[in-house]
């Protein structure tokens, strides 16, 4: 019984000495969440109103673009996946290299060949351990990405998008990151940056009441887009890697938060089998003391005869 009781001490210890460190960490992600909102919400106007700005540019002329221009047979394209550097987020990073997945089988579905480039080290551990190729990747930043950071990611990508397929180019840019919806809730999505759909932003700028500004263009309006491009891509990317450091905050928080909870459903447990150990333990003394002192009476008894 004894023993039985020391295993139980050791393991409260253990679980005990986990629960502490959970619970530290869910209060480290709590306190990023709040700033990790805060520079998504600082990030949104600059990119809406680049958005609004190309927007108005192409749909003001008649320039053909990368950033406009649907190409007539698209047959190749590229998916950027952000993920995270760290575990211990529960599903943050398996949503959206399961969002991923589904792009890239949508897109062989349309006969598109797929290049893809990769930010976190749990998406490139996914598909270095699965021997695929990636075209680039980049980790180290996932938690508190900075605008250096989006400009990395962009050169590449716009690059792709400026060649012709036949030498390496991409048709179209995708991205794959987890939005940030709530406290709660955050969500793998994948969106196409490029080409730029100028029906859906008409439509939600009507939707909004919003008018698309007028623009002179000087000294052209290739010229103009070709300035934006970059711009455009980059601010995209940005905003995307602060929803997603938002959102690894926020799913790391609340797997800290059950595993604390978990913690301490356990110490309860031992708790309890440790005292019905400790309690057989004592009945066992009394049993052997109270049978000692029977057998010493006995015999007391047997020698006085």
């Amino acid at each position: 019984m004894g023993a039985q009781l020391r295993v139980y001490k050791r393991r409260i210890q253990a679980v005990t000495a986990t629960k502490k460190i959970t619970k530290a960490m869910e209060m480290i992600a709590a306190s990023r969440i709040v700033k990790a909102q805060r520079k998504v919400a600082a990030s949104m106007p600059y990119a809406t109103e680049l958005t609004r700005a190309v927007t108005a540019v192409a749909t003001g002329s008649n320039a053909k673009h990368p950033l406009t221009t649907e190409a007539e047979a698209p047959t190749r394209a590229a998916v950027l996946l952000v993920t995270s550097d760290r575990g211990l987020a529960g599903g943050y990073s398996s949503n959206a290299i399961k969002a991923a997945e589904r792009l890239r089988e949508r897109l062989a579905g349309e006969g598109k060949e797929v290049d893809t480039y990769i930010v976190g080290r749990k998406g490139v551990a996914y598909y270095g351990f699965r021997e695929r190729k990636v075209e680039e990747f980049w980790t180290g930043f996932t938690d508190n990405p900075a605008y250096s950071d989006a400009k990395r990611i962009a050169a590449p990508l716009i690059a792709a998008i400026q060649k012709e397929t036949a030498e390496g180019g991409v048709d179209e840019l995708h991205i794959v990151f987890t939005e940030f919806v709530s406290m709660m809730t955050q969500n793998a999505v994948d969106d196409r940056m490029l080409p730029l759909s100028l029906d859906e932003v008409a439509q939600e700028s009507t939707r909004k009441g919003e008018i698309l500004p007028l623009f002179e263009f000087e000294p052209s309006a290739e010229d103009v887009l070709d300035a934006l491009l970059p711009r455009y891509v980059e601010s995209r990317i940005y905003n995307a890697l602060l929803q997603a450091a938002a959102s690894e905050h926020a799913a790391r928080r609340r797997a800290m938060k059950s595993a604390t909870d978990n913690a301490g459903d356990l110490i309860k447990s031992l708790s309890r089998l440790a005292n019905a150990a400790r309690q057989a333990e004592i009945t066992q003394e009394i049993s052997e003391i109270v049978g000692g002192a029977s057998a010493l009476a006995d015999a007391t008894a047997g020698s006085d005869k």
